[in-house]
């Protein structure tokens, strides 16, 4: 076994966790949805949350391949992949709300945990990308236009979408966000 399948078999189980805490989300939400009588709004700004949190944890399980030969074993990277990966769990469990019959409204959920939610995916990015710069092989393509293009659109569409008010503003700053994903993922 190398040392990345190593780290990267509690990383994995951390991220898949975060995976499945969304879906898991979105499944209560259309169950409760579906019961006789419900009077639930699922709306589409909490739904574009998830989608956002799911595309970014698949975005950074891609970029952990990327780096694969460069991560050892240690207890400092055991620790920092943890808690690194304790966050998306974090951010992927907020997303939803636990009880859905408590929170008829879903888009007036979405505007009470956006903030930590992207926050603390603010966080992961901004670490991801000192921990890149700090390496001599990867610094130089974080200054790339493209990479550098996208990185700062990310961070101009994260911040709008803390700071938006109103839906329609909203949902077109998340389904930017979520579009930027789909982009990247196709060039």
């Amino acid at each position: 076994m190398s040392d990345f399948e190593f780290i990267f078999s509690l990383f994995g189980l951390l991220l898949g966790l975060s995976i499945a805490e969304v879906l898991a989300g979105l499944a209560r939400a259309i169950e409760a949805r579906l019961r006789p009588g419900a009077a639930i709004r699922i709306g589409w700004l909490t739904p574009l949350l998830g989608a956002f949190v799911m595309l970014d944890l698949l975005s950074f399980w891609q970029a952990a391949w990327v780096v694969r030969d460069l991560i050892g074993v240690s207890g400092k990277a055991l620790m920092a992949i943890t808690v690194f990966a304790s966050a998306y769990y974090l951010a992927a469990h907020l997303v939803f709300p636990r009880e859905a019959e408590a929170q008829p409204d879903f888009d007036a959920h979405f505007f009470r945990v956006r903030r930590v939610v992207i926050g603390v995916m603010f966080g992961l990015l901004f670490c991801q990308l000192g921990y890149y710069a700090s390496l001599p092989g990867l610094a130089p393509h974080l200054l790339r236009p493209l990479a550098l293009g996208m990185t700062v659109i990310l961070v101009l569409l994260m911040a709008a979408a803390m700071l938006v008010r109103g839906e329609r503003w909203a949902r077109l700053v998340m389904l930017a966000l979520v579009a930027r994903y789909v982009v990247v993922y196709l060039l």
